[in-house]
């Protein structure tokens, strides 16, 4: 209500606004909606988001920038000439430091520490003060961290500790200095960037070398996860032991398009295996003399094993095979049957060696041509669960299509092995004469006493012959893991 008596205006500074409580914007409110001609208000704050929009629209708001480190250093420096104490260079930074950009906070410790220490000022007497990291003990435990060293890393850690520092500040001063060596690599020793002394930005040009951009990006995202952890945790040493830990670990990570590079190496390798194995030749079974008769539709992609049989030869005419009716469903036993059974084995396990696996526990029944009928012996008889579904259906009559045999059903049933060794087909059909068979069936006659083909052998899961496959050792050292487990 008064005129300044000796001055124009009358200057009210409230520092940290938006500290005021709800009764006191409201009173402050009403004196901004109609102020005095003669008197000016400040309000400094360093949170104005928390300020009332009613306060915010009847000032004008000025952001204030923090002053750099260098200019602070200056200025004390010059102070200290003029009140004649002798201070070193890593003193007045590490009070810069202290300050964050405040003058106001570096005018206030140096005389503090005038106070304290008299006419000559050291590093450890500011370290003291603001319990900060003394900058050789910062420096050893940055380059344990990029280097590896996870004995030294915790070593370092547990010195600090004991000589009672702050954690919470420690991991700070960790955030900023992998912020600056993260600026320093990407900007290419650019010092305008950084606020930094020169023993420091030796340092720095020392510690690029020791790990790339990515990796020290990784370890940063670490702690700033356990920096914003430290509030809520009651014991600080434990966490910020495991965050170097898990730093060290982000730190040698392999990076992800390494990984996919990898895996699309190992892709490739896997193809061109699966493509060499596709294209063996197959065996190819001269005929006899010309026939009239169409050809087989496919031919099978594996080598048949012929030492059991012998050649003859045939016995229709040509008149005889044009006049032969469609042929009779093959019944387990057959030899066409067994090599159609062992080309579609291997098809299958181009696809899932898994379900192969299974299918080498089974066996044909019969195939007429529409209907492929596979038992499964009584004791192999709960395995046939784990390939009657949807999915081996469509893988089957996918690959039979592909042989030549569309719109061909698939069919599971439990059946003995001695199934296999007879006629599926009704009596009558079985006392009718004889029809001419073809001529490359009628070439290949089982030579009486002659050893049978034998039946595959089971699918049996090797554990150390598939940790020694060059693919998994591949993987292992990829994603640098161990195998726990390893099961069929």
């Amino acid at each position: 209500k008064f005129a300044p008596a000796t001055s124009k205006f009358k200057i009210y500074i409230i520092d940290e606004v938006h500290m005021l409580s709800t009764a006191a914007f409201n009173a402050l409110l009403k004196t901004l909606e109609e102020p005095p001609a003669h008197v000016k208000f400040m309000f400094a704050t360093t949170d104005p988001e928390k300020v009332l929009p009613t306060i915010l629209s009847r000032c004008q708001r000025f952001d204030l920038r923090r002053i750099p480190a260098a200019l602070i250093v200056s200025h004390l420096t010059s102070i200290a000439k003029q009140e004649g104490v002798k201070i070193d260079d890593a003193a007045l930074h590490a009070i810069a430091r202290g300050a964050d950009g405040g003058m106001r906070d570096a005018e206030s410790t140096l005389d503090q520490l005038i106070s304290f220490c008299g006419n000559e000022i050291a590093e450890a007497d500011v370290l003291s003060m603001f319990g900060l990291t003394a900058r050789a003990q910062l420096l050893a435990l940055t380059r344990a961290v990029l280097a590896g060293e996870v004995d030294t890393a915790l070593r370092e850690l547990n010195d600090l500790a004991k000589s009672g520092k702050d954690l919470g500040r420690l991991v700070t001063d960790l955030l900023n200095h992998f912020r600056n060596l993260l600026i320093f690599q990407v900007s290419k020793g650019d010092l305008k960037l950084l606020e930094v002394s020169e023993a420091e930005a030796t340092a720095l040009a020392e510690q690029v070398k020791l790990a790339p951009s990515d990796a020290v990006s990784r370890v940063m995202e670490v702690l700033s996860d356990c920096e914003s952890r430290l509030r809520d945790t009651t014991s600080k040493k434990i966490l910020i032991e495991v965050s170097l830990l898990k730093a060290i670990q982000a730190r040698n990570a392999v990076p992800m398009d390494a990984v996919l590079k990898q895996l699309q190496q190992l892709r490739a390798e896997a193809a061109n295996a699966g493509s060499a194995l596709a294209t063996v030749p197959a065996a190819v079974v001269p005929e006899a003399r010309p026939r009239l008769a169409p050809a087989p539709a496919a031919v099978p992609s594996v080598p048949l094993d012929l030492s059991g049989y012998e050649r003859r030869p045939a016995a229709a005419s040509v008149a005889a095979l044009a006049e032969t009716p469609a042929p009779a469903p093959k019944s387990g036993g057959s030899a066409e049957l067994d090599a159609l059974w062992a080309q579609l084995l291997e098809a299958v396990g181009r696809v899932s060696q898994f379900t192969r696996g299974y299918l080498l526990e089974a066996h044909p029944v019969s195939f007429n041509g529409k209907l492929f009928t596979i038992g499964f012996d009584p004791e192999f008889a709960d395995h046939m669960v784990l390939v009657d579904n949807s999915k081996t259906h469509t893988v089957l009559q996918t690959k039979l299509a592909e042989f030549g045999h569309a719109h061909c059903q698939v069919k599971f049933i439990k059946a003995d092995a001695a199934v296999r060794t007879g006629s599926s087909q009704p009596a009558a059909e079985t006392s009718a004469p004889a029809k001419a068979e073809p001529a490359a069936v009628a070439a290949l006659k089982p030579i009486p006493g002659a050893a049978k083909p034998e039946k595959p052998q089971p699918f049996v899961f090797d554990k150390e012959n598939f940790k020694n496959d060059p693919l998994i050792k591949k993987a292992l050292e990829v994603f640098k893991g161990t195998i726990v487990e390893a099961r069929s």
